[in-house]
């Protein structure tokens, strides 16, 4: 990467095939010594690959990265065609793709601090793009539980995509638009909550993308973890036993390990199984599952045995595509088991409760 960006050596396939098939999980930059940030270098270095790629590849990733998931309008249109295209998308695509999707649901703009809880400040919340679409009960479970814990949740209407499919895949002026436009749209926000690891990470690096962008970003289950709960629910939930996974832009790049244990374990009853070899990647990493199938294909097998291994039959993932690919991989394996965002654990607790109904 330093010889092509300094003109010693040329991009060629043979320099592509590199760069694509890394997973930027960012393992490399966690133990680098030297601090090198391989993520955003994979990142330039992709945008230098891109003009090699064959004029229907360019297409297809003009059309999803710059057209669909940065416009909100055309989003809910492609999530509203998803059930008719489904037939004919191509058999691993439908694998990790999620049935259910939310095209018309809309957040509330504003939510008050629940009834009887002392008000703490007030966040803004990243609705996100494929977040909001297919995981929109997520976000309705990220309002609730911050209410619940005395925060005013605001949700601006002017945000977008947050911009990592785009950066990550070679689309930086697109990531830089969206940053600067999310820039604007959560100025003055005390904190920006995020929900998506691979989300949070990106954006708390906004400002290596263009000056004016930086953010006061906090992931979600740092958030609660650093911030407390204003009271720990005390109804334990059905299944108790939770398989926990380790989205690789937490673990790595926000180094978010302990946060979420530590949350989820003040519901009554809660056992978290560790996964074998829970920091390896699960392969999903972005769009790879889709562009690099084979090697997403063995790192999601691996996943999912290690998963299966721990007896447990819900598994928490804070990161959408790694609960898309995670329940295609237990699929595969024919292991019943449910994939939720740790939040929904808590709200969850929180409406089992007798005062909560």
């Amino acid at each position: 990467m330093r010889a092509v960006s300094d003109g010693v050596a040329t991009v060629d396939d043979t320099f592509a095939s590199f760069m694509d098939l890394c997973l930027v999980c960012r393992a490399c930059e966690d133990v680098c010594p030297s601090h090198v940030p391989f993520g955003r270098m994979m990142e330039r270095a992709r945008a230098q690959v891109e003009p090699l790629r064959t004029r229907r590849a360019r297409f297809v990733r003009w059309l999803g990265l710059d057209i669909v998931l940065p416009h909100p309008l055309a989003l809910r249109v492609a999530s509203a065609l998803q059930p008719i295209a489904r037939p004919f998308l191509p058999r691993r695509i439908r694998a990790i793709t999620r049935r259910h999707t939310s095209p018309f649901a809309r957040l509330p703009r504003e939510t008050a601090p629940a009834d009887g809880v002392e008000p703490r400040g007030t966040v803004a919340v990243l609705a996100g793009c494929v977040q909001d679409r297919w995981f929109h009960e997520v976000n309705r479970a990220t309002i609730r539980v911050l209410a619940r814990n005395g925060w005013r949740v605001m949700v601006p209407r002017q945000q977008r995509c947050c911009g990592a499919l785009g950066a990550h895949n070679g689309r930086l002026e697109t990531a830089r638009r969206l940053a600067r436009r999310n820039a604007r749209a959560f100025a003055g926000a005390d904190h920006v909550i995020v929900n998506a690891a691979g989300c949070s990470a990106h954006m708390k690096g906004y400002d290596e993308l263009g000056e004016g962008t930086r953010l006061p970003v906090r992931d979600l289950m740092e958030f609660l973890a650093d911030e407390g709960l204003a009271a720990a629910p005390t109804t334990p939930l059905a299944d108790g036993k939770i398989a926990y996974h380790d989205a690789c832009h937490a673990l790595r790049a926000q180094h978010i390990h302990e946060q979420p244990r530590a949350v989820l374990r003040q519901i009554p009853g809660i056992q978290i199984a560790e996964i074998p070899d829970g920091d390896r990647c699960c392969g999903a990493a972005g769009l790879y599952n889709v562009l690099e199938p084979e090697m997403s294909g063995q790192l999601m097998r691996q996943k999912a045995d290690a998963i299966r291994d721990t007896g447990a039959r819900v598994i928490a993932s804070a990161n959408p595509g790694c609960s898309m690919q995670i329940a295609a991989g237990l699929r595969e394996l024919k292991v019943d088991a449910e994939v939720v965002h740790p939040v929904q654990l808590l709200d969850r607790a929180y409406a089992a409760a007798p005062d909560q109904g």
